[in-house]
């Protein structure tokens, strides 16, 4: 009786894991989400590539620190001590359409989404940098790191976006559902070696975007687009690491510049990109989800605020912190401590709530020494959430 027992329970447990495994699969689409693989002349044109060593993408800069075990990974994830979330409301400035009706009178002017996402209006185009307006920087809609904020303007309010610049392929840097949204409304894409695939995969026709390798450019709509050295790793499946390469980036128009470093850790390559482009209008420059094992390919906000010397920019805008919980720092962290390094270099570095604009050549006082930072959250929200700036 017990094996019978033992029999029919090991039955319905497994007809309920496959059920349960069939209904995650069609509800979150991720399958789909996974992207595709390289092949044919995309593999070969891969392969060629001076940073494709022994059947993948690698950094030219050795690691430096020795990997952590998963053990201890997971034992610091789940009882580390640190406030990983805001302990109130995020202050985000609500947008819409009409506030990009009239383009800046400067010419340059930015909007931090959340992440590493901006919306850049730049000599009269727009464009976005890793867009993700999912809830979930996941394959699954139901399962992984959920957003801390809603995005500033839904995606629907969106102004036309002329091109799509994307770093790498990682979920929160590559977005699935955002960018089926932005390819059916005519946005173009500029992407490293190897993503295409995901981009074909999701129904992106190949004319509309361009796969480069570093230090190759493209020019669209009169801004020329420029991938440039990181250190960092790519994949969105296991097993599958390190087949698409990771870049940052340089957006040039005919009176401005901006730097976008991607995700990253700190490398001499830095200083290389700011004597050949620069120095910089603007410069997105990551600051969070850092930590003394990652520090190969996650730079701390202290070095952040080096890669903003190295390249020569003018006004730093951290991005990469405050969306989604990916790290073991605390929530406040990465503003805090860029902030103070950013003071001791005399580095000009401005911290906006989502939807705050920027315009780095017509700066608040408000937004360059703010009373209180809004970051520092207690039990309520600090500064206005206003639908206009």
């Amino acid at each position: 009786m017990l094996r019978t027992f033992v029999k029919r329970s090991a039955v319905v447990l497994a007809l309920f894991m496959g059920v349960s495994a069939l209904v995650l699969l069609r509800s979150t689409a991720w399958t789909a989400s996974f992207g595709g693989r390289s092949s044919g002349q995309r593999l070969e044109r891969a392969e060629r590539s001076p940073e494709w060593r022994d059947g993948r993408f690698r950094n030219r800069e050795k690691r430096t620190t020795p990997p952590i075990s998963n053990r201890a990974m997971l034992r610091h994830q789940l009882f580390g001590g640190e406030q990983r979330e805001p302990l109130g409301p995020v202050p985000v400035v609500r947008r819409s359409t009409s506030d990009y009706a009239t383009p800046p009178a400067t010419g340059l002017r930015a909007t931090w989404i959340g992440w590493s996402t901006v919306l850049l209006e730049i000599d009269g185009r727009r464009v976005l940098t890793d867009p993700i307006w999912s809830e979930r920087c996941s394959p699954s809609t139901l399962v992984g790191p959920k957003r801390l904020h809603p995005p500033p303007i839904a995606l629907d309010e969106l102004p036309k976006i002329d091109v799509v610049v994307i770093s790498h392929d990682h979920y929160d840097h590559l977005d699935m559902a955002t960018i089926r949204f932005l390819s059916a409304h005519g946005a173009r894409f500029v992407v490293p070696l190897g993503v295409g695939a995901h981009l074909e995969r999701w129904g992106v026709q190949a004319a509309r975007f361009h796969e480069l390798d570093w230090t190759e450019s493209v020019e669209i709509d009169g801004l020329t687009f420029t991938a440039t050295p990181a250190r960092h790793y790519s994949g969105r499946f296991p097993g599958r690491g390190s087949r698409t390469l990771w870049a940052s980036w340089v957006i040039r128009g005919p009176r401005h510049r901006v730097f976008f470093s991607g995700d990253s850790g700190y490398s001499s390559a830095f200083r290389a990109i700011g004597k050949a482009f620069g120095p910089f209008d603007l410069a997105l420059i990551k600051i969070g989800a850092y930590d003394p094992a990652w520090v190969d390919i996650h730079m701390t906000p202290e070095q952040a605020v080096q890669v903003d010397r190295d390249v020569g920019g003018r006004v730093m805008l951290p991005v990469h912190w405050g969306t989604f919980n990916l790290a073991f720092h605390a929530w406040t962290d990465p503003p805090d401590r860029a902030v103070a390094a950013a003071e001791k270099a005399g580095v000009t570095l401005v911290v906006p709530r989502p939807g705050e604009f920027v315009e780095p050549a017509a700066l608040s006082p408000a937004l360059r020494a703010p009373d209180r930072p809004w970051w520092h959250l207690g039990g309520e929200s600090v500064g206005p959430i206003s639908d206009r700036d």
